[in-house]
Order: C-alpha cells, then sequence, then structure tokens
C-alpha cells in the first residue's frame, strides 16, 4: 500500500526548494514591508511610497511649475497697487496769457484701489489653495504608479518563481520519460507549460519596466534609474463614511480652491459697485505773459466724469452673475465629492474583505494544494497533466491576489483623493 502523504524528512531535496519558493508571494501578501526592484542597488535604499511622496512634494515637474504661478499672483497685487499718474500739461498761446503750466493729479473715489489690491489678494490665496489642490492630485498619481509598479513587480516575481516550478517539472517528466515510467506526452505537456510562462514573463518584465519609467517620470528621477522599491500592505481599520464625508468638507482640496474663488469674486463685485463711481481730477495751472493786466497768475479746476453713456452697471451685473454661478457649482461640487466619498468608502471597504480573506484563508490553501500536487506527482500518484493544473490553477489564485492587493491600494488612493486628507486622520 502506497503512503499519499510521506513524511516530511523522505521528501527530495527539490521539493523543499519549491516550497520554499512558493513562500516567496506568501510573504508579499502576509509580511510588510517587502521590497522588489529589478536591479537592486546596494548602495540606493528601497523607496517607500512616504519617501516617494515626500519626493515629489520637491521634484515633480507639474509641481514645481504650479508653485511659479505665486509669483505671478505677487506681481499682480504691485500692479493692482499702483497709483495713476499725475498729468502735466504746457499750452502756448497768441492771446494772453501766453504761456500756462497745469498739473493734474487724477483722484480715485470710493477706495478703488484698495479694493483692486484686496482682488489681488484674494487671487493669491486662490492660487495658493490651487497650489495645495495640484500637491493632492501629484500625491494621488504617484500612489498609483506607486501601486502599479509594486503589483507589476509582484507579478514578476510570481511568475519567475513559477517558470522555475515548471522548470523543475519538466525535468522531472524528463526523467521519468528516461526511466520510462512516463509517457513522451508528458515531457511535452511540462515543456509546454514552461513555455508559456517563459511567453508570459515577457509581457511582464515590460510591464515593470513600464511602471518603474512612469514612476521615475513622477519623481523627477532620470527615466532609467534603477530605484527599488518598499511597499507596506497594512490594510488599517474600516472607515465610517459619515466620518470620511465630514472630514472632505473640511479637508477637500478642490473645494478649498472654490471657497477661494467666490471669496475673491465677492472682492471683484466690491470692485465692480466702487468703478461706478466717478473719478476727480484736480488741476492747478500756472499762468504768465499775460501783460498789462499781470505777469503771473493762476487758475484751479476740477474734472469729473459724468456717467451717462457708461455707467459700469452691466459690468456690475456681470461679476454678481459670476458670483452667483460659483457658489452654485460650490454647492454641486460638495454634493458630487460626498457621493464620491460614500462610495470610495464602499470600494475600499470591500477591497480590504476581499484582500484579507485572500491574504489569511486562500493564498495558505493554495501553497498547500501546490505542495501536495508536486508530491502527487513525483510520487507517481498522478499524471503530470493534473500536476500542471493544480500549478495553473494556484497561480492564477495568487495572482489574482496581487491584484487583490493592488485594488485595495488603489482604492485608498481614491479615497484619499476624494477626501483630499489622507485615510490615516479620518477618526
Amino acid at each position: 500500500m502506497v503512503n499519499r502523504e510521506p513524511a516530511r524528512s523522505t521528501r527530495p531535496f527539490t521539493f523543499r526548494r519549491s516550497l520554499a519558493g512558493s513562500l516567496v508571494i506568501a510573504a508579499v501578501l502576509v509580511r510588510p514591508p517587502v521590497s522588489f526592484s529589478q536591479q537592486t542597488s546596494s548602495t540606493a535604499p528601497p523607496l517607500t511610497l512616504q519617501s516617494a511622496l515626500a519626493r515629489a512634494l520637491e521634484s515633480n515637474p507639474r509641481l514645481l511649475a504650479a508653485r511659479l504661478r505665486r509669483s505671478v499672483n505677487v506681481a499682480s497685487r504691485d500692479v493692482a497697487a499702483e497709483r495713476l499718474n499725475p498729468e502735466f500739461r504746457a499750452e502756448f498761446a497768441k492771446e494772453t496769457p501766453k504761456e500756462g503750466y497745469t498739473v493734474a493729479v487724477p483722484w480715485e473715489t470710493a477706495g478703488k484701489r484698495g479694493k483692486r489690491i484686496a482682488v489681488s489678494d484674494a487671487a493669491i490665496a486662490t492660487g495658493d489653495a490651487e497650489v495645495i489642490q495640484t500637491i493632492a492630485e501629484v500625491q494621488a498619481d504617484v500612489r498609483h504608479a506607486f501601486v502599479a509598479r509594486f503589483a507589476a513587480e509582484s507579478r514578476r516575481t510570481l511568475l519567475e518563481e513559477v517558470q522555475g516550478l515548471a522548470q523543475r517539472a519538466r525535468d522531472a517528466a524528463q526523467a521519468r520519460f528516461d526511466a520510462g515510467d512516463a509517457p513522451r506526452l508528458e515531457v511535452l505537456q511540462a515543456q509546454l507549460a514552461l513555455d508559456d510562462v517563459e511567453n508570459q514573463m515577457n509581457a511582464v518584465r515590460g510591464a515593470s519596466d513600464a511602471a518603474r519609467l512612469t514612476l521615475n517620470a513622477l519623481l523627477g528621477f532620470p527615466l532609467d534609474a534603477q530605484t527599488p522599491i518598499e511597499m507596506s500592505l497594512d490594510v488599517g481599520p474600516s472607515l465610517a463614511a459619515g466620518a470620511a464625508i465630514a472630514r472632505a468638507q473640511s479637508a477637500n482640496t478642490e473645494l478649498a480652491v472654490l471657497d477661494r474663488r467666490l471669496a475673491e469674486q465677492r472682492a471683484r463685485v466690491t470692485l465692480a459697485h466702487a468703478l461706478r463711481q466717478p473719478d476727480v481730477t484736480p488741476e492747478a495751472t500756472l499762468t504768465r505773459r499775460a501783460e498789462p493786466e499781470f505777469s503771473t497768475g493762476w487758475r484751479a479746476a476740477v474734472a469729473v466724469s459724468i456717467p451717462i453713456l457708461a455707467t459700469h452697471a452691466a459690468g456690475v451685473r456681470v461679476e454678481e452673475a459670476t458670483l452667483a454661478q460659483l457658489t452654485s457649482e460650490r454647492d454641486a461640487s460638495a454634493s458630487r465629492i460626498a457621493g464620491e466619498v460614500a462610495a470610495a468608502t464602499a470600494v475600499a471597504d470591500a477591497q480590504r474583505t476581499q484582500y484579507v480573506r485572500y491574504r489569511d484563508e486562500i493564498i495558505p490553501q493554495a501553497l498547500e494544494v501546490e505542495r501536495m500536487a508536486e508530491d502527487s506527482y513525483r510520487l507517481g500518484q498522478t499524471g503530470i497533466a493534473a500536476y500542471l493544473q493544480a500549478l495553473q490553477s494556484t497561480r492564477d489564485v495568487r495572482l489574482r491576489a496581487i491584484e487583490s492587493a493592488a485594488d485595495l491600494q488603489n482604492a485608498l488612493a481614491d479615497l484619499e483623493r476624494a477626501i483630499g486628507a489622507p485615510v490615516t486622520a479620518v477618526p
């Protein structure tokens, strides 16, 4: 009678190597952190998600360009603070007085200059809020790119392990065929499985390289830089939709930008009302050569524009209509963001449940099935077809587990983007 579950001490050494290789991907899904790199440098420390986000704040090209807009807004404030230039006019006439020298100093009424400065200050605040919004968007892009690279390199690690298993299966089938214990068909089936895995490796290498290039571009690294990464797979506690929505209402960067635009637009409405007030231009004139009446004289005048043809009422209506439109846009955005946060919370909770089950239940079962299938084939209890099918099934399960881990991280990134703040800050 054949013992179908031999003692561990009697297993071939090659199986122990296979089991050790199988535990590599289990470590990916169970114990954080894990480092991945196509070419790991001994001098470069692994790049974590937090260090990647910190580098993006310093080196991301889009963010560097966004920060330059503040200097434009500050210069615009200086323009708004400028005062109107005085006017000088010299008159020469044949009649007396034959010379006149006039100085006119325009005077803006209704505090127009101060209101222009207020508009510029509000524009600076809007620009600062837009930079913060850009930071949030860049951080979300970096997190998505980081997760994409993690998933691609995890798939590559898994397929490299499967490639080793398929190689050993082909060698075992060849040995059994040479000993006359298996038909030639088993060797061909094992070789076909090995060729298929090697073909998939080519595509996975391309995806892994593409993910590395994308992340390097976001972080301002040279595109060909070999940057090892390290990612923790801590899932954290579940998030309550109500708490997430409440935080989004106070921390969402899109709403903050709209609030700043509303404040800027209110300042523009105030300025538009002030522009309806006519300006005053006092004039002082020195006259000369009016003999015999006098040699030097003077006269004074005040010029006031009369708002008959242009009353600036249309400009006030434009600014007030813009304010109403922005208010409506802000309300619509708040409603949309609340829906996005609630949806993202539901997705993140579902992905968390799926990933935890893969990590704690399904992956250990898949590894056990793979171990038993290899034992059975090496002991001659099953054919190569059953072993290859088991290998394919466990590989597919582990690939789905990797996708589940990536989906969870992407769901958390989407939730952070919707909230406008890290999910760890949600109570």
